[in-house]
């Protein structure tokens, strides 16, 4: 034995044993939760619906600064509405209705 080393008893030992034992045994229980397949699946359920609840959020900000820019363009600072851009995307609308309406016709007759 080394200069300074305790001399260990024999219950000392044996505890020292038991306390050891005790971790592995909670090690292993950890490990056993963490590889069950529920614990898997539930991990898995979480990561999946976080990113989804991530990529729904960029997708509502996306949304929301898409309609704030078309609002901007169509409605001056006070509100008021803006005819001379109104109107061509109007106009443009219903020669688009028209034109898929005559289509549509056209198609028929054929």
């Amino acid at each position: 034995m080394s200069e300074g080393s305790e001399v260990r008893t024999a219950a000392q030992i044996e505890a020292e044993i038991t306390r050891r034992r005790q971790v592995l045994a909670s090690t292993l229980d950890e490990i056993a939760v963490r590889v069950h397949p529920a614990t898997i699946v539930g991990d898995t359920k979480a990561k999946v619906a976080s990113a989804v609840d991530r990529s729904v959020g960029q997708a509502y900000v996306a949304a929301n600064r898409a309609v704030s820019r078309t609002r901007a363009h169509f409605v001056d600072e006070e509100g008021a509405p803006r005819p001379e851009r109104i109107v061509p995307v109007a106009v443009a609308g219903v020669a688009l209705v028209a034109a898929v309406a005559g289509l549509s016709v056209w198609r028929r007759r054929r």
